[in-house]
């Protein structure tokens, strides 16, 4: 692999160092059109200069309303280059959500698109500049010919022409280390989004750590998550702009486009959420493109399904998995490059670089060797905490400084760690505590499964049942799948109900919408 950089103060440096080494490199490709490190670089110091000139200074909030579209990138490293704070706003938001970001990390510039397929953000664009007193201006990159109470982003930038090189230089000195760069909204599961606050640093070292683990030269991806989301922008933009790799952006995600865009980009790096791999492998024409130069397989978010995993060993390039949360800039354990389908299916790998991790009881003490305890974890890449909330930060963090994930896990004897659930997921089962992922996990091990989701209800006499929706690859009767956890599961973790379902509903990143399943059996 080409070497990487060093770690620089502002993850936004990293535009420009390449832009001095490989300039006609192409950092970012959205259809046919290509954009190399130089015009990257040039880019995000003219929009740098536009947001400086409308009085953009440090800490204060600059949003973007995109698809997965190397202008969002640009738009946050420009952001970020001057000690601002970046906030992503996701097209597929109804105005409700689109408020409640916006009023609660008041944003002073908006950078929008009025047309995203076949929506119009018109009113939407029209009630936040109503309802936001901190939103001054609206920008837009799509439009020449403005409505009222917004500008065109070609006119914002030539106002930009009157910073010059020494100011912008000095904006860019005056921040970076630890200042926040980037805030992200959790996806709110258990109440209203809250805003990670994360800084240039912790985005900087993931980069690096990442590339080291997962070594790839050249490093070209494709991307197609919604910025708003830190999968986006710290587990694939960034680490390949650091390693100046090639970024294929995909505006909305079509498996048979993502298996062309593969073949024909010459994509390295297979990386994506579990869901969306079954997606492409059963397309009928799979076995016709050319994937010869894909050198790992990747992802995250979730387990993978030990019948995709096998179906995936027989292409031949080396897998991984990595295991970790926007507070965390995605970074708690990851597995190394490799053909272990058993580490694969039933492990997400061991601390990753730099990162501390324990496991603990419900009283806070460390939980024994084998059982299952919540993960916690400290290192130079926790989030600064989140936005505006003193106590739920304060919540996040133990007295010795280790984040709270609230998820549960535990170590096995070969080091690596397995994932149990959530602690908010796990339910009480006739006294015994019961942990969805574990049955899930069953579950998902027939072969005529293709996924699996346990969430429980109340019951009268167990205090709480599990209730399993499943999705199969072939034909399976509810009955046979209940024998089938019966010889693998205690009789208190067995599923009370099983339902066969055609899909499951997806988080926009990918995740099973365990809520929405609630609301199901509600």
């Amino acid at each position: 692999m080409t070497d990487l950089p060093p770690l620089l103060p502002r993850i936004s440096d990293y535009a420009g160092w390449h832009a001095t080494r490989r300039p006609e490199t192409v950092a970012l490709k959205l259809d046919d059109r290509a954009w190399t490190y130089a015009e990257l670089a040039s880019a995000v110091d003219r929009l740098a200069r536009a947001l400086m000139a409308a009085g953009i200074r440090r800490g204060d909030r600059v949003a973007t309303l995109q698809t997965p579209h190397p202008q969002y990138l640009i738009d946050f490293l420009a952001t970020a280059s001057i000690g601002a704070i970046w906030v992503g706003l996701n097209p597929r938001y109804q105005l409700e959500e689109l408020l409640h970001v916006v009023a609660d990390s008041e944003p002073a510039i908006l950078l929008a698109r009025r047309h995203i397929g076949d929506r119009c953000y018109d009113a939407e664009l029209a009630a936040l500049a109503a309802s936001c007193p901190s939103l001054r201006r609206v920008i837009l990159h799509d439009e020449a010919d403005c409505p009222a109470g917004t500008e065109s982003m070609a006119t914002f930038l030539r106002a930009g022409e009157a910073i010059d090189a020494e100011a912008l230089l000095a904006a860019r000195a005056s921040s970076g280390g630890r200042d926040p760069c980037l805030i992200v909204y959790t996806s709110g599961s258990t109440g209203a989004p809250k805003g990670a606050l994360l800084h240039h640093e912790g985005l900087a070292r993931f980069s690096l750590g990442q590339n080291r683990l997962w070594p790839l030269s050249p490093l070209r991806v494709i991307n197609y998550f919604p910025i708003n989301h830190v999968g986006c922008v710290a587990d694939c933009s960034l680490p390949c702009l650091v390693a100046g790799g090639t970024t294929i952006f995909m505006e909305k995600f079509d498996p048979a486009r993502c298996l062309a865009l593969m073949a024909r980009e010459r994509v390295t790096l297979w990386g994506s959420v579990p869901s969306t791999f079954p997606m492409i492998l059963d397309l009928p024409d799979f076995a016709d493109h050319d994937l010869s130069a894909v050198e790992l397989i990747v992802w995250g978010g979730a387990a993978m399904g030990e019948d995709v995993l096998a179906r995936l060993a027989t292409l031949g390039p080396p897998m991984a998995t990595n295991y970790g949360m926007t507070e965390t800039t995605s970074a708690i354990t990851a597995i190394e490059p490799t053909h272990d389908l058993e580490a694969l299916a039933h492990s997400v790998g061991d601390t990753f670089p730099d990162v501390e991790v324990r496991l603990c009881d419900a009283n806070g003490a460390p939980a024994a060797e084998g059982d299952i305890g919540e993960v916690q974890t400290r290192s130079a890449l926790n989030f600064l905490g989140y936005w505006r909330r003193p106590e739920a930060t304060a919540e996040a963090f133990t007295e010795d400084g280790y984040f709270r994930t609230g998820d549960l896990a535990a170590r096995r004897p070969d080091g690596r760690y397995r994932i149990a659930g959530r602690i908010k997921e796990m339910y009480k089962s006739g006294g015994y505590n019961v942990y969805p992922r574990e049955i899930e996990a069953v579950l998902e091990s027939h072969p005529a499964v293709n996924a699996a989701a346990v969430v429980a209800m109340p019951d009268p006499v167990w205090q709480e049942i599990g209730v399993a929706f499943v999705t199969l690859a072939a034909p399976v009767a509810p009955a046979d799948l209940d024998a089938f956890c019966r010889g693998r599961l205690a009789n208190y973790k067995l599923p009370k109900h099983i339902l066969i379902e055609t899909e499951l509903p997806l988080l926009p990143i990918g995740k099973v919408d365990k809520t929405a399943l609630k609301r199901r059996l509600a």
